[in-house]
């Protein structure tokens, strides 16, 4: 016997029948969009709105149901729209069921892990009309829409809250970015006169990463190889078992600076590594300079650096002789202290609320997708019959 939780108190002892989706609506294939012209209606494919043309395929609302790709990613579109081959839209049979109560039953359903093929993720028409689609009610029409019209209604609710709160958290973190900024502006902005400005080349030395050919670069071994593309996001690694001179290894701690692709600089905090040649070692004069004050002047500059001496037309790259001609303010190492103490002061809270929002608003999903299951939760034949 089930708990009676807020769904039994909607049904109120109505009955549920399941249908197959293939009962209470049609799936159509999409075509091809390259012959029509430029418009006003969105050109969905299986990644969401491509383009916006001047035809439309379907102007009711719909459930767009992805053929290839992204299975699991849904659409519901209650504008004239057009949809290409890789995503199916379905007419929706209104007199038994509301077309936004069925796109909220269809994202539990696990859509995405229901690939068809081998190669590239696949859904068959076949499979989607037989799937169960629970029909509160269905003797009498005119109550189970409204059923369906109360669920719909509590789950835009939820929909949009869970929206409200993402913008707030992200507005918050990108008006800390604009308060840390502004302070870090502020403190690198020297009078005239006030500091000696010096190159870089007289404070630091850029030490170049080793260049691998593929074949060097190894599944597995003995050292990790920092590449640009572990810079920031910390993706996919390769491995060397080459013994290399000592500069060539960073450890944490070292800072180090992306001069192709991804600019900027970072304060190593993982194990010791290769670095590629596309990265610089950065080793700072400390009679005149810190280490973590070179950090935030390189980290200050990127953006002008990036503008002033980029070069390459499909990857931007900063030549060390760019770079060591860059002059920065260098006040007396006890006031770069106090700069480093304020920065570390702002940059650790901006940094807790970058970490915290991922988690809160994955929270919030978690918590939005418990009850909309809840909401959705209707009993089986087989449950009912216990």
């Amino acid at each position: 016997m089930r708990e009676m939780n807020f769904l039994d108190k909607l049904l109120d002892g109505a009955q549920v029948e399941w249908k197959t989706l293939g009962d209470v609506a049609r799936i159509k294939n999409g075509k091809d969009h390259k012959s029509l012209g430029d418009g006003e209606f969105p050109v969905y494919g299986s990644g969401g709105i491509m383009r916006y043309a001047d035809a439309y395929a379907h102007n009711k609302p719909t459930v767009l149901i992805p053929r290839k790709g992204s299975l699991g990613n849904l659409f519901f579109v209650d504008v004239p729209f057009w949809t290409v081959d890789t995503i199916f839209y379905t007419e929706i049979d209104e007199a038994q069921i509301r077309p936004k109560y069925l796109y909220y039953f269809l994202t539990t359903v696990g859509l995405g892990d229901m690939n068809q093929a081998g190669g590239v993720p696949s859904q068959t028409q076949s499979v989607l009309n037989e799937l169960k689609i629970p029909i509160p009610c269905p003797d009498n029409p005119k109550k189970s829409l409204e059923i369906q019209a109360e669920i719909v209604r509590i789950l835009d609710t939820f929909t949009s809250l869970t929206a409200e709160l993402t913008a707030e958290l992200t507005a918050e973190l990108t008006a800390r970015k604009k308060q840390y900024n502004h302070y870090r502006d502020q403190l690198l902005r020297f009078e005239e006169g006030e500091v000696e400005w010096k190159t870089l080349g007289e404070v630091c030395r850029f030490i170049n990463g080793r260049a691998y050919k593929q074949p060097e670069l190894l599944g597995s071994g003995k050292y990790p190889v920092l590449r640009v593309g572990n810079f920031f996001t910390n993706g996919n690694w390769y491995y060397s078992d080459l013994e290399l001179e000592i500069d060539k290894y960073c450890d944490a701690g070292d800072l180090l600076y992306a001069w192709s692709a991804s600019f900027g600089p970072k304060i190593w905090n993982g194990n010791k590594v290769i670095y590629h040649y596309h990265i610089w070692k950065v080793i700072p004069n400390t009679d005149l300079i810190l280490k973590k004050y070179l950090y935030y002047v390189l980290a200050w500059d990127t953006e002008a650096l990036k503008a002033e001496h980029g070069t390459g037309s499909t990857m931007m790259h900063v030549g060390k002789g760019a770079i060591e001609k860059r002059l920065v303010p260098v006040p007396s190492l006890k006031k770069q202290a106090r700069i480093v103490a304020i920065l570390d002061k702002f940059d650790a809270l901006t940094n807790s609320i970058s970490e915290g929002l991922p988690r809160e608003i994955e929270l919030r999903q978690k918590q939005y997708a418990y009850y909309r299951d809840l909401l959705l939760s209707f009993p089986k034949p087989e449950e009912v019959a216990a």
